[in-house]
């Protein structure tokens, strides 16, 4: 009879990180952040977070960023992972209330398209003298510039307690905006 990793009860040996579909963590967890210094480098890491996500990208951006944001590879793998996923969410935070126009920034028109999975707020007045952006997947990887004026920053795409402290501040901005679209 064949023996199934899911079959064994709690005392059945661990599945491999293969069979769950995460990679092997152990080499991940030995992975470097990565330094970005060129719109490439952040356009590659942005992708490469994205890429990553299971359930969740939250994005924090002055104002959806074009090369960054509108870049087609970025739309293909946001298109991918909202319809791969089962309740699979976008949430992305602008700094300040801007007007969202689908006919000129693709992003915005495939958030019309899957309204139900991306959702766009402005950042409450509060937080504004933030000056930073970031993606973060799940609670895994992060991409992150302190100041999103420049596309230099850092990536992590398995540093979890870098990614989940970033998310907790994301989420006290995230439940005090307000939704735009």
């Amino acid at each position: 009879m064949a023996r199934h990793h899911f079959s064994g009860g709690f005392n059945a040996p661990a599945a491999p990180a293969t069979v769950l579909g995460r990679g092997n963590p152990a080499a991940a967890a030995n992975e470097p952040l990565q330094v970005l210094m060129t719109l490439e480098d952040a356009r590659q890491a942005t992708r490469r977070a994205a890429a990553s996500a299971q359930r969740l990208i939250s994005i924090f951006t002055p104002d959806l960023e074009p090369p960054v944001y509108d870049d087609p590879a970025f739309l293909e793998i946001i298109k991918h992972f909202i319809l791969s996923h089962s309740f699979a969410k976008v949430r992305v935070l602008l700094h300040r209330q801007i007007r969202l126009i689908p006919t000129s920034n693709r992003f915005v028109a495939m958030a019309r398209r899957l309204s139900s999975c991306i959702e766009f707020r402005a950042a409450d007045p509060q937080f504004s003298g933030r000056t930073s952006a970031m993606l973060i997947a799940d609670t895994h990887a992060i991409m992150y510039r302190a100041q999103a004026s420049t596309f230099e920053g850092i990536a992590g795409y398995y540093q979890p307690p870098i990614a989940r402290l970033h998310l907790q501040d994301y989420d006290e901005m995230w439940f005090a905006s307000q939704t735009i679209y």
